[in-house]
């Protein structure tokens, strides 16, 4: 009982010295902390918790500090993360297959490959224009955009100068889903993509002449003739069907799930 007293105390001291116009310290404004965090479906700032506590914002930066080592410290199965541009407590990775077991199977609607793929292609391109993810993919992206504007991971960021039609980007939900605190903490791609001599090389190996035996008529027997490959005709981007719309009648609006 000794604790919770002592808190309170500290948190009434913390009340007095605000009306008294004294700085609270960091240790006296922890349990107000803790209280507005446990209560936040979403990361909130230290400017916006400074202004509930009635704390600077350099004393409430210290104050999560101390609570985020605490959590680590005393191995608790939550953590308090800074992510998103603000705070808000995470379970710990250790307990996620147990989380997932328990909670999270069965309930959690996830992204079709798709939309993850055009969702990478958005991230890395921003802000980039539908008909841009569409080439790049090869495919129609029309309905995974939609999926992905529906659940909130893209937004419409304005217009391309040259050519007017809009540009999507990611949004702080985007980064709250990833763990990522801003766009600079998405994995480079340079180690994934192939070297340039690979990559010369494929192209080589696809331009070069194709030997082919056989009897072919008009040919001698054995004869050997050569046939060179052509660049693969260009195709329009085929239509893609994301498997979480539903196709619905003419003349319905289409609903898409979050």
């Amino acid at each position: 009982m000794t604790a919770p007293l002592q808190q309170t105390d500290e948190a009434a001291q913390a009340d007095a010295s605000v009306a008294d116009g004294v700085v609270p310290s960091a240790s006296a404004i922890s349990g107000a902390l803790e209280a507005l965090l446990l209560l936040a479906d979403e990361p909130m700032s230290e400017l916006t918790l400074a202004e509930a506590v009635g704390a600077p914002e350099s004393v409430t930066v210290e104050a999560l500090e101390a609570i985020a080592a605490f959590y680590d410290e005393t191995g608790r199965g939550f953590e308090l993360r800074r992510v998103g541009g603000g705070w808000r407590y995470w379970t710990r990775v250790e307990h996620a297959d147990l989380i997932a077991a328990h909670v999270v199977a069965g309930q959690s609607a996830r992204l079709s490959q798709a939309a993850l793929e055009t969702l990478a292609v958005i991230a890395y391109q921003q802000p980039v224009s539908r008909g841009r993810v569409a080439a790049i993919r090869g495919v129609n992206v029309d309905g995974v955009i939609r999926t992905l504007l529906a659940r909130g991971l893209i937004e419409e960021a304005g217009h391309d100068v040259d050519t007017g039609a809009a540009v999507f980007a990611t949004t702080r939900q985007f980064l709250e889903k990833m763990g990522l605190v801003s766009l600079d903490d998405l994995p480079p791609l340079a180690p994934h993509l192939p070297e340039v001599e690979e990559l010369e090389a494929e192209l080589s190996a696809l331009a070069a002449p194709v030997a082919v035996l056989g009897d072919v008529a008009g040919d001698e027997p054995g004869h050997v003739t050569t046939e060179t490959t052509s660049a693969p005709e260009r195709r329009e981007p085929v239509p893609e069907t994301d498997p979480e719309i539903e196709a619905v009648p003419a003349g319905q609006d289409e609903e898409v799930g979050a």
